[in-house]
């Protein structure tokens, strides 16, 4: 299911669930409709903006194991360099982060679900 989050500070910005869901369990909020006001707009920004940080400290570690995954299969024998590339949690998260930024300085709300 896809979660569309709309403001007058920016264009819409559409998530699927699964992955809106991180967001807005982090935010304390239901993932089938509600809103952040102007007023949680800091709170929110600083929320997202430390959860970016600690996922990205743990990002060098999980490509190293990526890599050593895609050269080794269970028989240990070397292969191709798979080009596996997973969205990392920031870059999922950019497009609402930035959609709260705007928001905040126009003073406006984000909703979703509506």
């Amino acid at each position: 299911m896809l979660i569309t989050f709309k403001s007058k500070a920016a264009a819409d910005v559409i998530m699927m669930e699964a992955h809106a869901k991180r967001i807005l369990d982090l935010l304390r909020k239901d993932v089938h409709r509600g809103v952040i006001t102007a007023a949680e707009s800091d709170s929110a920004l600083q929320m997202l903006e430390s959860e970016i940080a600690r996922s990205q400290t743990h990002a060098k570690a999980e490509a190293v194991q990526q890599d050593i995954d895609a050269h080794h299969n269970a028989q240990g024998d070397d292969n191709q360099h798979e080009h596996s590339q997973p969205i990392s949690f920031a870059a999922r998260a950019y497009p609402l982060l930035d959609m709260l930024r705007e928001a905040r300085k126009g003073q406006h709300d984000i909703l979703w679900g509506v």
